[in-house]
This record gives C-alpha cells, structure tokens and sequence, in this order.
C-alpha cells in the first residue's frame, strides 16, 4: 500500500522536474536569442555611422552566398570558404595531436615525481608566456615549409594547457587512493589503469579543450603569414581585397567551428567526470 502511494506521488513529481527542466531550457533559450538580438542591433548602429562596416544583413547574404557553394576549386588562390575552413582545421588537429602526444607524458611525469617537477616546471614557465606568432620564424627555419611551419606553431602554443592540467590531475590523487595500492601492493600498470588514468581523465580533458581553442585560434595569424590557403589565408586575402563582407563572414564561420569544438569537449569533459 506504502509502494503504491510512494509510486503515485513519484508520477506526479516526474512530471513537474521534467517541466522545470523544460522552463530552464526555454529560459536560457530565450535569454541567448536576446543576446544575440542585441549584439546585431549593436552591429547595424555601428554600421549606420561606420560606413566602412558592412551591416548584419548585407554579411549573412554573402554568408549565404559564400557556402552554397564551399567547395569550388578555381585554382591554388581561389578556393571554396569549405576548403579553407578543412585546410586550417587538418593543421589544427595535425599539431594539437603531436602537442598532445608530448604534453599528456610530460604532464604525467611533473605530476608524479617532485623531481621532474623540478627540472620541467621552469622551462614550461619560460616558454608558455610567450607568444605564439614568436615561433613561427623558428618553424619557419625548421622546417622550411611554411604549411608545416602553422602546424609547429600550433604544437608548442597548443601543449601547455594539456600539460600543465595533466600535471596537476596526477599530482592531485588522493592520498588515500595511493595508500591503497601501497598496501595492496598493486602492480604498476594497475595503479596507472586503474587509478591514475580516470582521475586524471577529466583534467586531461579539461586540458584538451583548453588546448584546441587555443591552436583554433591561433591558425588564423598563422596562416595570414603563411599564405596558401586556409581560414586565415581567406580573411587576409578578403582584406587585401578590400571585401569586408567576406572577412565578417570568416569571422562568423570560425566563431561556429570554434563553438562546435568547445561544445563537443565540455560533452566529454562532462561525461568523464561522472
């Protein structure tokens, strides 16, 4: 009898959590489109008195007009916005995986030896302040390629976040965690699989994400110095051009690519830490 009221009363909350839900939702919803209702009445005040500046709905025509076709080819300087866009994000994921590949070992070993701390923790203070556009000419000297000289640009900028939060995700575990596999003489590869790896998992993600929006946003003054193609190249040689309309369009182009990324990592980063 309990049980049948307990159950009766759970089908009336349910529903009402759900709704809540629903208004939250709907709220945030509402609240965004507000958002982005003001910023594109701020944009056609600006481009009323700025003439200069193409206005929001003269943007969004040559938005539309630029991908109904993205993927036209009419020779190496005049490419689709789709090739442009696939060019910068191929670099992109090409040096965040080798800055990866560097970072999360790296990360591991400052996190767990006080010793390697020691030794690695004042060149990564050195080296991360430093700008990113100060290694291109090093890549470019490397290298000798200015495609690859991006992708080296992207590697050394990209790596610190991964690193730095892999560090403190393995330097973070709890102590009673470590005194566990203390006494229970656990094997190496089980205290790194078993207890190290997932909870530091969601500080390499963290770290990840951090990373990825860092080189995104990176790629574009790259590949305005590079020059070929790409997103960046697009945007320079939109401006060289005097077409505006063309670069405001990029802009909102690569502030979509960039939401798209950041979304689907904090997804991850969430799933992980449950």
């Amino acid at each position: 009898m309990v049980q049948t009221e307990k159950a009766k009363i759970s089908r009336f909350i349910k529903p009402s959590l759900d709704l809540s839900t629903l208004k939250g939702m709907a709220t945030a919803l509402i609240l965004s489109l507000f958002g982005i209702f003001l910023f594109v009445l701020l944009w056609s005040l600006l481009s009323f008195f700025l003439k200069d500046l193409p206005g929001p709905l003269s943007t969004f025509k040559n938005l539309a007009s630029l991908l109904s076709n993205p993927f036209y080819d009419s020779g190496p300087n005049d490419k689709g916005i789709g090739w442009q866009m696939l060019a910068s994000l191929k670099r992109v994921f090409i040096g965040f995986l080798i800055g990866s590949l560097i970072a999360v070992p790296v990360g591991f070993l400052i996190g767990i030896s006080s010793k390697m701390r020691s030794i690695f923790n004042p060149v990564v203070q050195l080296l991360r302040p430093v700008s990113p556009m100060a290694w291109f000419p090093i890549g470019l000297a490397l290298m000798k390629n200015s495609n690859e000289a991006s992708i080296f640009v992207i590697t050394i900028t990209s790596l610190w976040p991964t690193l730095i939060n892999t560090a403190v995700g393995a330097s973070s575990v709890p102590e009673d965690f470590r005194n566990v596999s203390r006494v229970f003489k656990f094997p190496a590869h089980i205290y790194i699989t078993k207890v190290l790896l997932p909870h530091t998992l969601p500080y390499m993600l963290t770290g990840f994400r951090l990373s990825l929006g860092i080189g995104w946003m990176v790629i574009v003054a790259s590949e305005m110095l590079a020059g070929g193609t790409g997103i960046g190249f697009f945007v320079w040689d939109s401006w060289n051009a005097l077409n505006l309309e063309n670069v405001l369009s990029a802009i909102i182009l690569i502030g979509l690519v960039g939401l798209a990324i950041d979304l689907v990592l904090t997804k991850l980063s969430e799933k992980a830490r449950r």
